[in-house]
């Protein structure tokens, strides 16, 4: 599934290239960026197979050096929905997580048009999981906090000379083991002591769009400025 997103995505950015001729060098400075993705659960056994990644969105700032060391910050908001197909009993709900990082990475311009943005992401996260049979249990939301880690990477393309579209891939961490009965299940599903014990984690495909507040050229290419 996911080979797919990336080659489609892939396909709808390569009409960028053909504007490389027209770019200036772009030398970021400061910058927003937003990012969009899917996530999939990873490693974790009951996450990986139980909930079905719906979306992820990460808005935020961050600042490069003329040498590409970015610094930054932002926060980001995933949603997972319980995939009732995969459990021996009805249960419905999800869990919302939302994280605040700082961002430390290197952000370069190789040529007119295509830069990366490689990154690692850290802060602190906070996961509600709500479903009906917690409810019913008498718990309204199960709240798990706990440490956040993303490596990131970005395969940017220039729009114009201060703004960019890119496709992006991260590998979520959250710092804790999901187990069936978070979601209020009272039983292991025939899950290990060793997978429930694995942290929470989860990769996200998707795209993003960066918006370069000081974006300069470094040579003049035909965009109409003095």
């Amino acid at each position: 599934m996911y080979s797919k997103i990336v080659l489609v995505l892939l396909l709808l950015a390569m009409p960028l290239f053909t504007f490389q001729s027209m770019h200036a060098q772009i030398d970021p400075d400061d910058s927003f960026v937003i990012e969009l993705g899917l996530p999939n659960g990873m490693v974790n056994g009951p996450f990986k197979n139980i909930m079905q990644g719906l979306v992820y969105i990460s808005p935020m700032y961050q600042y490069t050096t003329k040498s590409g060391l970015s610094l930054g910050g932002g926060l980001h908001y995933s949603f997972f929905s319980v995939n009732q197909f995969r459990i021996n009993q009805k249960v419905s709900g999800g869990m919302h997580s939302g994280a605040a990082f700082l961002k430390l990475g290197h952000e370069k311009f190789w040529n007119n048009a295509l830069a990366t943005d490689i990154a690692l992401k850290g802060g602190v996260a906070q996961s509600v999981i709500i479903t009906d049979a917690l409810k019913a249990s008498g718990v309204g939301f199960l709240p798990k906090t706990c440490l956040y880690l993303e490596p990131n990477i970005g395969l940017c393309l220039a729009s114009e000379v201060n703004a960019s579209f890119r496709l992006t891939i991260g590998y979520a961490i959250y710092g804790f083991g999901f187990k069936p009965w978070d979601l209020g299940v009272n039983s292991t599903l025939g899950y290990s002591q060793a997978e429930l014990n694995k942290v929470t984690s989860f990769l996200v495909v998707g795209f993003g769009y960066s918006r370069y507040f000081n974006g300069k050229k470094s040579t003049d290419s035909g965009w109409g400025e003095e």
